[in-house]
């Protein structure tokens, strides 16, 4: 049993180590090339293909091939084709010129296209896994999807720290300009990482079951579309809708999070800042306190409900938000450190708690399908309108200027706040759920 659990916490571990490779520091190597304007379009691609791939793969999942290979052929996919990325960003370096847009646009979609459902499909293998042995899952998945955060750190450190250059070579620094997260180094981190998470996923994984239904179900069921039937539940519907309200708010931080550190670069009373020159180690704290809060979901869950842990989420986006307008690396860097602490309760207490409850609340035989749902609603059409939507703002209110992005943050950050501020109340309204204690299992 301890085996089991041990093959699944490595399956999390290099599933968000291969994101965090990319995620909250992409924007720095696009400014730093001169691609800065496609930093809303980079995020919203990812919330795209999150729209109907989760789905896609979620019911081949169900219904053709086990989880845990279709993961596996998912990351081979995704693995090469940022592969490719990376080796245009290489190209684009040795010969001097901007990296090819239309290329490197296309392979950077195909490759989150088959990224992307892993986040869901990931949570149905361990879901499945644990079940088949007779574990609790609320209780069980949380200590394991938590070195997913783990990960996801360790890569965030290492693209912080890690510099290659002709003449240096390889080494670690806090201070050198060629540090992978200003560079397109990031991008092979990431694509190797896939690579290996494949190839572990069809050979130790241990295999998932597939629900097959009778021949005389409906195409709607045998397709797994009957997942969709869970809007005609007010309860779930309303969770659905609020996920993706909630899920604008979702890519915000990890498209405009570093830059906006970084800016401070550009500005002489914050340019030799710790801050301003480390921002992707800055924003690791972010998921140190998502790895601390997982451990928290199993008793909020089970006490509070979902309707409470989701509010707490919502208010606490607010909290990050504001905290990013009012701070500044100098003496105002503790509301930086702050926003990082408060960000770990608003992910988790959404992002995961928000998989268990539909674990919870949905058939055996559509688990896969649920979890995709659940996943086009927020990092699909949710982070895909949030990330536009918020480029908007931005380019409003700030511009590119020798490499940062410079202007008026404050007044950006606070709409955000704002934002999350309206679909809490709103939350907190128009959401009817009556919470029931459970009790503990294994």
């Amino acid at each position: 049993m301890k085996n089991l659990k041990l093959k699944l916490t490595i399956m999390n571990f290099l599933e968000f180590a291969v994101w965090g490779a990319y995620l909250t520091c992409v924007g720095n190597y696009l400014g730093g090339v001169g691609l800065g304007h496609l930093i809303p379009w980079v995020y919203a691609i990812q919330g795209i293909v999150s729209i109907f791939m989760p789905a896609i793969i979620g019911i081949i999942a169900d219904k053709f091939i086990q989880p845990q290979r279709m993961l596996g052929i998912c990351h081979l996919i995704a693995g090469a084709f940022m592969l490719l990325c990376w080796y245009l960003g290489y190209q684009a370096d040795i010969t001097g010129i901007q990296p090819d847009t239309t290329k490197f646009i296309t392979f950077y979609t195909i490759s989150v296209a088959f990224y992307m459902p892993t986040l869901a499909l990931s949570n149905t293998v361990a879901f499945n896994t644990l079940r088949n042995h007779g574990y609790d899952t609320i209780k069980a998945f949380p200590p394991i999807r938590v070195f997913g955060t783990i990960g996801f750190i360790a890569t965030m450190w290492f693209v912080n720290c890690a510099t290659w250059t002709n003449a240096d070579g390889f080494f670690f620094s806090l201070s050198h300009d060629m540090r992978f997260q200003y560079t397109y180094m990031q991008l092979l981190v990431s694509g190797a990482l896939s690579l290996i998470l494949a190839l572990y996923c069809v050979t130790l994984l241990p295999q998932c079951k597939i629900y097959k239904d009778a021949p005389q179900k409906s195409i709607v069921s045998i397709l797994g579309l009957n997942a969709f039937a869970l809007f005609k539940q007010k309860k779930m519907a309303l969770f659905f809708i609020f996920s993706m309200l909630l899920g604008m708010s979702l890519q915000i931080t990890n498209g405009y999070a570093t830059p906006f550190i970084t800016s401070f670069k550009g500005i002489a009373e914050y340019a030799n800042t710790f801050g301003a020159n480390n921002a992707t180690l800055l924003t690791s704290l972010s998921q140190v306190s998502e790895a601390l809060c997982i451990l928290l979901i199993p008793f909020f869950l089970k006490r509070y409900g979902i309707k409470i842990v989701m509010l707490i989420a919502m208010f606490a986006w607010v909290f990050r938000f504001g905290l990013f307008g009012l701070g500044n690396p100098g003496t105002g860097v503790w509301m930086f450190v702050l926003s990082m602490i408060v960000y770990g309760v608003a992910f988790d207490f959404f992002n995961v708690s928000g998989a268990l409850f539909v674990e919870q609340e949905t058939d055996k035989s559509i688990q896969a399908s649920a979890q995709g749902l659940f996943m086009l609603m927020t990092n699909g059409i949710g982070a895909t309108v949030g990330t536009l939507a918020a480029g908007k703002v931005v380019e409003t209110f700030c511009s590119w200027e020798n490499g940062f992005l410079l202007g008026n943050w404050e007044a950006t950050w606070l709409i955000f706040a704002g934002y999350a501020l309206i679909v809490a109340v709103l939350f907190a309204i128009l959401f009817k759920y009556k919470h029931q204690h459970e009790k503990s299992t294994r």
